[in-house]
């Protein structure tokens, strides 16, 4: 992916939103922080994301987690926008993170959420101008991106999967990188064990023991442990 990807550095930009002026870095401040594009206010698809995302905001504020919408329209038009999304959840989950305001474009280019297939036609004779994907970018206290997902713009968001993936960055985090977590893991299931931990240090850092798994290879790489 070019531009802005994993392991880099988001960009501090201070930008309008619904919650007044902030900048991304003060934001993330030293916990995580949970940055989502949408292609425009007062389309289909994103509200049903930024609906399902206000359902989902107490489940990563236990977390410790932030989150933080950015669409290319004005902070007025996000707020009349909130109105349709609070509507649309039923009036159960009220729209509590700030959106962020981006009418010129140029904090979505930076933040690499640039979807080149969608264009907004400034008028009848004007050139389309490009338009947010549905990206997000999982931010880390030290500002860098940790896990990024890009989305077209025709295809929602699996909320379910972004709070799973973030559970598995946490997992991780506090377990210094010495594990990881398998396909299709959820919390409570067992973690895999780093492959450059070898079986004596794993026996000190996981006293609950661990599992290897009898592969054709008989390299024993395949370590489970409960987390």
């Amino acid at each position: 992916m070019p531009g802005l990807t994993i392991g880099d550095t988001v960009p501090n930009l201070e930008l309008d939103s619904t919650h007044g002026k902030i900048r991304i870095h003060d934001y993330v401040g030293d916990g995580y922080a949970i940055i989502f594009s949408h292609p425009a206010d007062f389309t289909p698809v994103c509200t049903t994301e930024m609906a399902a995302m206000a359902g989902y905001a107490k489940e990563f504020e236990k977390r410790g987690v932030k989150l933080l919408g950015i669409s290319c329209d004005d902070v007025e038009s996000h707020r009349e926008w909130t109105k349709d999304i609070e509507a649309y959840g039923g009036g159960k989950h009220k729209v509590t993170y700030p959106i962020l305001a981006d009418p010129g474009r140029d904090a979505i280019r930076q933040l690499n959420m640039v979807d080149p297939d969608e264009k907004d036609a400034k008028g009848k004779d004007a050139k389309g101008v490009s338009l947010p994907s549905r990206a997000l970018h999982v931010v880390g206290p030290d500002k860098a991106v940790k896990l990024s997902f890009l989305y077209p713009a025709t295809t929602g968001r699996n909320m379910d999967e972004v709070l799973r993936a973030v559970d598995s960055l946490l997992t991780a985090a506090k377990h210094g990188g010495k594990v990881a977590t398998p396909a299709n893991w959820k919390p409570g299931e067992c973690a895999v064990i780093a492959p450059g931990v070898s079986d004596e240090e794993a026996r000190k850092m996981f006293p609950q023991g661990f599992e290897t798994a009898d592969l054709p290879s008989k390299k024993g790489y395949l370590r489970f442990t409960k987390v």
